[in-house]
Protein backbone atom coordinates (compact mmCIF):
# COMPACT_ATOMS: atom_id res chain seq x y z
CA UNK A 1 0.00 0.00 0.00
CA UNK A 2 3.00 2.49 0.82
CA UNK A 3 4.31 1.91 -2.65
CA UNK A 4 0.98 2.53 -4.42
CA UNK A 5 1.07 5.67 -2.64
CA UNK A 6 4.34 6.90 -3.39
CA UNK A 7 3.56 5.96 -7.09
CA UNK A 8 0.32 8.10 -7.20
CA UNK A 9 2.31 11.23 -5.39
CA UNK A 10 4.83 11.09 -7.40
CA UNK A 11 7.87 10.65 -4.71
CA UNK A 12 9.87 7.48 -5.02
CA UNK A 13 13.44 6.57 -4.61
CA UNK A 14 16.20 7.40 -7.30
CA UNK A 15 16.18 3.09 -7.21
CA UNK A 16 12.11 2.95 -7.90
CA UNK A 17 12.37 5.66 -10.29
CA UNK A 18 15.34 4.13 -12.55
CA UNK A 19 13.20 0.81 -11.94
CA UNK A 20 10.44 2.14 -13.64
CA UNK A 21 12.33 3.85 -16.43
CA UNK A 22 13.65 -0.19 -17.45
CA UNK A 23 10.07 -1.32 -17.23
CA UNK A 24 8.48 1.64 -19.78
CA UNK A 25 12.01 1.44 -22.24
CA UNK A 26 11.46 -2.38 -22.06
CA UNK A 27 7.73 -2.18 -23.16
CA UNK A 28 8.41 0.35 -25.83
CA UNK A 29 11.25 -1.70 -27.11
CA UNK A 30 9.30 -4.17 -27.58
CA UNK A 31 6.76 -2.05 -29.18
CA UNK A 32 9.08 -1.04 -31.65
CA UNK A 33 10.50 -4.47 -32.20
CA UNK A 34 7.12 -5.61 -33.16
CA UNK A 35 6.98 -2.12 -35.37
CA UNK A 36 9.96 -3.00 -37.22
CA UNK A 37 8.67 -7.01 -37.82
CA UNK A 38 5.35 -5.37 -39.69
CA UNK A 39 7.40 -2.80 -41.49
CA UNK A 40 9.56 -5.81 -42.74
CA UNK A 41 6.71 -8.02 -43.74
CA UNK A 42 5.36 -4.67 -45.45
CA UNK A 43 8.74 -3.22 -47.05
CA UNK A 44 7.60 -3.34 -51.05
CA UNK A 45 4.52 -1.15 -50.01
CA UNK A 46 6.85 0.77 -47.87
CA UNK A 47 9.03 1.49 -50.40
CA UNK A 48 7.16 2.43 -52.78
CA UNK A 49 5.46 4.98 -50.99
CA UNK A 50 9.15 6.11 -50.25
CA UNK A 51 10.28 6.29 -53.40
CA UNK A 52 7.35 7.52 -55.02
CA UNK A 53 7.93 11.42 -54.90
CA UNK A 54 11.38 10.20 -56.82
CA UNK A 55 10.00 8.16 -59.66
CA UNK A 56 7.21 11.14 -60.47
CA UNK A 57 10.48 12.82 -60.91
CA UNK A 58 12.12 10.22 -63.39
CA UNK A 59 9.11 10.15 -65.04
CA UNK A 60 9.54 14.01 -66.26
CA UNK A 61 12.93 13.73 -66.64
CA UNK A 62 12.85 10.69 -68.87
CA UNK A 63 10.30 13.25 -70.69
CA UNK A 64 12.85 15.88 -70.59
CA UNK A 65 15.52 14.06 -72.43
CA UNK A 66 17.11 13.37 -68.80
CA UNK A 67 18.48 10.26 -66.99
CA UNK A 68 17.64 9.98 -63.76
CA UNK A 69 18.45 6.61 -61.55
CA UNK A 70 17.96 5.30 -58.11
CA UNK A 71 20.46 3.26 -57.24
CA UNK A 72 22.30 1.33 -54.60
CA UNK A 73 26.21 0.93 -54.80
CA UNK A 74 27.60 -1.30 -52.56
CA UNK A 75 26.80 -5.32 -51.68
CA UNK A 76 24.92 -5.25 -48.16
CA UNK A 77 23.07 -1.61 -49.11
CA UNK A 78 19.81 -4.24 -50.17
CA UNK A 79 19.54 -5.36 -46.83
CA UNK A 80 20.71 -2.32 -44.85
CA UNK A 81 17.60 -0.30 -46.68
CA UNK A 82 15.28 -2.76 -45.76
CA UNK A 83 16.23 -2.53 -42.30
CA UNK A 84 16.29 1.01 -42.35
CA UNK A 85 12.61 0.89 -43.69
CA UNK A 86 11.52 -1.30 -41.22
CA UNK A 87 13.13 0.73 -38.24
CA UNK A 88 11.55 4.00 -39.74
CA UNK A 89 8.30 2.27 -39.72
CA UNK A 90 8.75 0.15 -36.11
CA UNK A 91 9.32 3.71 -34.85
CA UNK A 92 5.77 5.47 -36.50
CA UNK A 93 4.19 2.15 -36.12
CA UNK A 94 4.61 1.67 -32.43
CA UNK A 95 4.59 5.53 -31.55
CA UNK A 96 0.90 5.51 -29.60
CA UNK A 97 2.94 2.36 -27.30
CA UNK A 98 5.76 4.45 -26.52
CA UNK A 99 4.54 7.66 -26.45
CA UNK A 100 1.91 6.04 -23.47
CA UNK A 101 4.99 4.33 -21.92
CA UNK A 102 6.89 7.95 -21.63
CA UNK A 103 3.56 9.60 -20.57
CA UNK A 104 2.79 7.13 -18.21
CA UNK A 105 6.46 7.74 -16.90
CA UNK A 106 6.36 11.51 -16.49
CA UNK A 107 2.55 11.63 -15.20
CA UNK A 108 2.70 10.88 -11.38
CA UNK A 109 5.20 13.97 -11.12
CA UNK A 110 2.53 16.78 -12.79
CA UNK A 111 -0.22 17.98 -11.34
CA UNK A 112 -3.60 17.85 -12.82
CA UNK A 113 -3.59 20.72 -14.57
CA UNK A 114 -0.55 20.28 -15.88
CA UNK A 115 -1.59 17.07 -16.84
CA UNK A 116 -4.32 18.58 -18.86
CA UNK A 117 -2.02 21.34 -20.78
CA UNK A 118 0.21 18.02 -21.83
CA UNK A 119 -2.63 16.50 -23.35
CA UNK A 120 -4.08 19.41 -25.10
CA UNK A 121 -0.67 19.84 -26.64
CA UNK A 122 -0.26 16.62 -27.84
CA UNK A 123 -3.84 16.78 -29.26
CA UNK A 124 -2.67 20.04 -31.10
CA UNK A 125 0.86 19.28 -31.83
CA UNK A 126 -0.11 15.97 -33.62
CA UNK A 127 -2.26 16.64 -36.22
CA UNK A 128 0.25 20.25 -37.10
CA UNK A 129 2.65 17.62 -37.56
CA UNK A 130 1.18 15.93 -39.81
CA UNK A 131 -0.07 18.56 -41.50
CA UNK A 132 4.19 19.29 -42.25
CA UNK A 133 4.79 15.79 -43.29
CA UNK A 134 2.23 15.65 -46.12
CA UNK A 135 3.07 19.10 -47.31
CA UNK A 136 6.40 18.17 -47.46
CA UNK A 137 5.36 15.07 -49.20
CA UNK A 138 3.88 16.87 -51.76
CA UNK A 139 6.29 19.68 -52.51
CA UNK A 140 9.15 17.07 -52.55
CA UNK A 141 8.80 16.30 -56.22
CA UNK A 142 8.77 19.57 -57.39
CA UNK A 143 11.84 20.85 -55.03
CA UNK A 144 13.87 17.76 -56.76
CA UNK A 145 12.07 18.57 -60.35
CA UNK A 146 14.00 21.74 -59.95
CA UNK A 147 17.28 20.86 -58.22
CA UNK A 148 17.80 17.68 -61.34
CA UNK A 149 16.94 20.75 -63.96
CA UNK A 150 20.34 22.05 -63.56
CA UNK A 151 21.97 18.48 -64.55
CA UNK A 152 24.37 19.40 -67.63
CA UNK A 153 23.68 17.92 -71.08
CA UNK A 154 24.55 14.31 -71.60
CA UNK A 155 25.19 13.72 -67.69
CA UNK A 156 23.31 11.14 -66.16
CA UNK A 157 21.96 11.60 -62.12
CA UNK A 158 22.81 8.31 -60.56
CA UNK A 159 21.49 9.13 -57.05
CA UNK A 160 22.01 6.86 -54.05
CA UNK A 161 19.09 5.49 -51.98
CA UNK A 162 20.76 6.14 -49.04
CA UNK A 163 20.77 9.54 -49.59
CA UNK A 164 17.88 9.72 -51.33
CA UNK A 165 16.50 8.47 -47.98
CA UNK A 166 18.57 10.98 -46.07
CA UNK A 167 17.12 13.47 -48.07
CA UNK A 168 13.69 12.71 -47.72
CA UNK A 169 13.39 12.31 -43.56
CA UNK A 170 15.57 15.62 -43.12
CA UNK A 171 12.78 17.47 -45.21
CA UNK A 172 9.47 16.23 -43.99
CA UNK A 173 10.96 16.97 -40.26
CA UNK A 174 11.79 20.08 -40.97
CA UNK A 175 8.62 20.85 -42.51
CA UNK A 176 6.92 19.26 -39.10
CA UNK A 177 8.72 21.22 -37.23
CA UNK A 178 8.09 24.65 -38.90
CA UNK A 179 3.93 23.85 -38.37
CA UNK A 180 5.06 23.72 -34.38
CA UNK A 181 6.51 27.03 -34.44
CA UNK A 182 2.81 28.54 -33.79
CA UNK A 183 2.17 26.39 -30.98
CA UNK A 184 5.35 27.53 -29.27
CA UNK A 185 3.85 31.16 -29.33
CA UNK A 186 0.69 30.17 -28.09
CA UNK A 187 2.29 27.97 -25.12
CA UNK A 188 4.69 31.41 -24.36
CA UNK A 189 1.48 33.64 -24.17
CA UNK A 190 -0.55 31.22 -22.07
CA UNK A 191 2.49 31.21 -19.84
CA UNK A 192 2.48 34.33 -19.94
CA UNK A 193 6.11 35.05 -21.41
CA UNK A 194 4.62 36.63 -24.52
CA UNK A 195 1.36 38.84 -24.97
CA UNK A 196 -0.38 39.54 -27.84
CA UNK A 197 0.35 43.30 -28.32
CA UNK A 198 4.02 42.21 -28.40
CA UNK A 199 3.53 39.74 -31.42
CA UNK A 200 1.50 42.34 -32.95
CA UNK A 201 4.01 45.02 -32.99
CA UNK A 202 7.10 42.79 -33.77
CA UNK A 203 5.02 41.36 -37.01
CA UNK A 204 7.66 42.51 -39.31
CA UNK A 205 10.34 40.56 -37.63
CA UNK A 206 7.99 37.56 -37.59
CA UNK A 207 7.25 37.99 -41.45
CA UNK A 208 11.21 37.96 -41.97
CA UNK A 209 12.00 34.88 -39.66
CA UNK A 210 9.27 32.75 -41.73
CA UNK A 211 10.38 33.74 -44.84
CA UNK A 212 14.35 32.87 -43.70
CA UNK A 213 13.12 29.58 -42.19
CA UNK A 214 11.22 28.69 -45.02
CA UNK A 215 14.33 29.60 -47.48
CA UNK A 216 16.62 27.51 -45.01
CA UNK A 217 14.14 24.33 -44.90
CA UNK A 218 13.16 24.04 -48.58
CA UNK A 219 15.43 21.60 -50.80
CA UNK A 220 15.42 24.37 -53.60
CA UNK A 221 14.79 27.46 -51.76
CA UNK A 222 12.99 28.87 -55.49
CA UNK A 223 10.66 31.20 -54.81
CA UNK A 224 7.14 28.39 -55.27
CA UNK A 225 8.67 26.25 -52.73
CA UNK A 226 9.49 28.90 -50.77
CA UNK A 227 6.01 30.16 -50.46
CA UNK A 228 4.55 26.72 -50.18
CA UNK A 229 6.09 26.36 -46.87
CA UNK A 230 5.72 30.22 -45.73
CA UNK A 231 2.70 30.57 -46.79
CA UNK A 232 0.83 27.67 -44.02
CA UNK A 233 3.07 28.87 -41.70
CA UNK A 234 2.42 32.51 -41.61
CA UNK A 235 -1.30 31.42 -41.62
CA UNK A 236 -0.86 29.42 -38.38
CA UNK A 237 1.32 32.36 -37.14
CA UNK A 238 -1.35 34.72 -37.22
CA UNK A 239 -3.78 32.67 -36.20
CA UNK A 240 -1.62 31.96 -33.22
CA UNK A 241 -1.48 35.65 -32.69
CA UNK A 242 -5.02 35.73 -32.34
CA UNK A 243 -5.34 32.86 -30.07
CA UNK A 244 -3.18 35.32 -27.63
CA UNK A 245 -5.15 38.46 -28.25
CA UNK A 246 -8.07 36.22 -27.10
CA UNK A 247 -6.37 34.70 -24.11
CA UNK A 248 -4.94 38.31 -22.97
CA UNK A 249 -8.20 39.58 -23.00
CA UNK A 250 -9.52 36.84 -20.89
CA UNK A 251 -6.72 37.70 -18.55
CA UNK A 252 -7.84 41.33 -18.47
CA UNK A 253 -11.42 40.90 -17.47
CA UNK A 254 -10.49 38.20 -14.15
CA UNK A 255 -7.34 40.65 -13.10
CA UNK A 256 -8.39 43.61 -11.19
CA UNK A 257 -8.62 46.83 -12.29
CA UNK A 258 -5.63 47.99 -10.50
CA UNK A 259 -3.42 45.66 -11.54
CA UNK A 260 -2.80 46.19 -15.55
CA UNK A 261 0.81 44.67 -16.54
CA UNK A 262 0.85 44.90 -20.58
CA UNK A 263 2.48 47.66 -20.00
CA UNK A 264 5.48 46.41 -17.92
CA UNK A 265 9.25 46.49 -19.07
CA UNK A 266 11.15 42.74 -19.37
CA UNK A 267 12.83 43.51 -16.36
CA UNK A 268 9.99 44.50 -14.14
CA UNK A 269 7.86 41.80 -11.67
CA UNK A 270 4.72 41.29 -12.50
CA UNK A 271 1.88 38.93 -11.18
CA UNK A 272 2.32 35.34 -12.48
CA UNK A 273 -0.81 34.31 -13.50
CA UNK A 274 -2.25 31.54 -11.94
CA UNK A 275 -0.25 32.00 -8.85
CA UNK A 276 -3.44 30.87 -6.49
CA UNK A 277 -3.18 27.55 -7.85
CA UNK A 278 0.23 26.89 -7.10
CA UNK A 279 -0.39 27.84 -3.76
CA UNK A 280 -1.39 24.07 -2.90
CA UNK A 281 1.27 24.79 -0.08
CA UNK A 282 -0.57 26.39 2.28
CA UNK A 283 -3.44 23.29 2.01
CA UNK A 284 -0.19 20.94 3.78
CA UNK A 285 -0.74 23.42 6.70
CA UNK A 286 2.84 21.91 7.72
CA UNK A 287 2.97 24.21 10.75
CA UNK A 288 -0.55 23.92 11.77
CA UNK A 289 -0.18 20.26 11.72
CA UNK A 290 2.93 20.10 14.60
CA UNK A 291 0.81 22.85 16.46
CA UNK A 292 3.80 25.08 17.00
CA UNK A 293 5.49 25.44 20.31
CA UNK A 294 3.35 27.76 21.50
CA UNK A 295 0.64 24.71 21.76
CA UNK A 296 2.90 22.17 22.66
CA UNK A 297 3.30 23.75 25.66
CA UNK A 298 6.34 21.96 26.62
CA UNK A 299 7.75 23.79 29.47
CA UNK A 300 3.86 24.23 31.08
CA UNK A 301 3.76 20.51 30.96
CA UNK A 302 7.04 19.36 32.48
CA UNK A 303 7.41 19.88 36.08
CA UNK A 304 9.78 22.98 36.18
CA UNK A 305 12.83 22.77 38.06
CA UNK A 306 11.55 24.90 41.29
CA UNK A 307 9.34 22.06 42.38
CA UNK A 308 12.36 19.47 42.38
CA UNK A 309 13.06 19.36 46.32
CA UNK A 310 15.92 21.42 46.57
CA UNK A 311 19.26 20.51 48.11
CA UNK A 312 18.26 21.50 51.35
CA UNK A 313 15.74 19.06 51.34
CA UNK A 314 18.97 16.80 51.92
CA UNK A 315 20.60 16.25 55.41
CA UNK A 316 23.13 19.15 54.83
CA UNK A 317 27.01 18.58 55.10
CA UNK A 318 26.60 20.55 58.09
CA UNK A 319 24.61 18.46 60.10
CA UNK A 320 27.50 15.72 59.74
CA UNK A 321 29.47 15.48 62.79
CA UNK A 322 32.87 17.31 62.27
CA UNK A 323 35.72 15.39 62.54
CA UNK A 324 37.34 15.82 65.73
CA UNK A 325 40.57 17.93 65.81
CA UNK A 326 43.55 15.63 65.96
CA UNK A 327 45.84 16.48 69.77
CA UNK A 328 48.96 17.78 68.64
CA UNK A 329 51.82 15.94 68.72
CA UNK A 330 53.30 16.03 72.37
CA UNK A 331 56.57 17.73 72.39
CA UNK A 332 59.43 14.86 72.00
CA UNK A 333 62.00 15.28 75.15
CA UNK A 334 65.55 16.15 73.78
CA UNK A 335 67.85 12.92 74.60
CA UNK A 336 69.95 14.21 77.39
CA UNK A 337 73.70 14.46 76.63
CA UNK A 338 75.83 11.80 78.00
CA UNK A 339 78.22 11.93 80.78
CA UNK A 340 81.93 10.88 79.86
CA UNK A 341 82.64 9.53 83.03
CA UNK A 342 79.80 6.86 82.88
CA UNK A 343 80.52 6.13 79.74
CA UNK A 344 84.47 5.15 81.86
CA UNK A 345 82.19 2.55 84.93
Amino acid sequence: MAGEKQVKSGAMPLTDHLRELRTRLLKAGIAIALGMVVGWIYYPQLFGWLSAPFESVVEQARANGQTVILALTGVADPFVLQMQVAAVAGIILSSPIWLYQLWRFVTPGLRRNEKYWALGFVAVATPLFAGGVMLAYTVLPYGMQILFGFTPAGVENIVSVDRYLSFFIRTILVFGVGFLAPLMIVLLNFAGMLTGARLVSWWRWIIFIVFIFAAVATPTGDPINLLLLAGPILVLVIIAILVSLANDRRRAKRRPKDEDFSELNDDEASTIDGLDELSSIDEVDAVDELDAVDELDAVDELDPIAEIDPVDALDPVAEIDPVAPVDPVAPVDPVAPVDPGDLKS
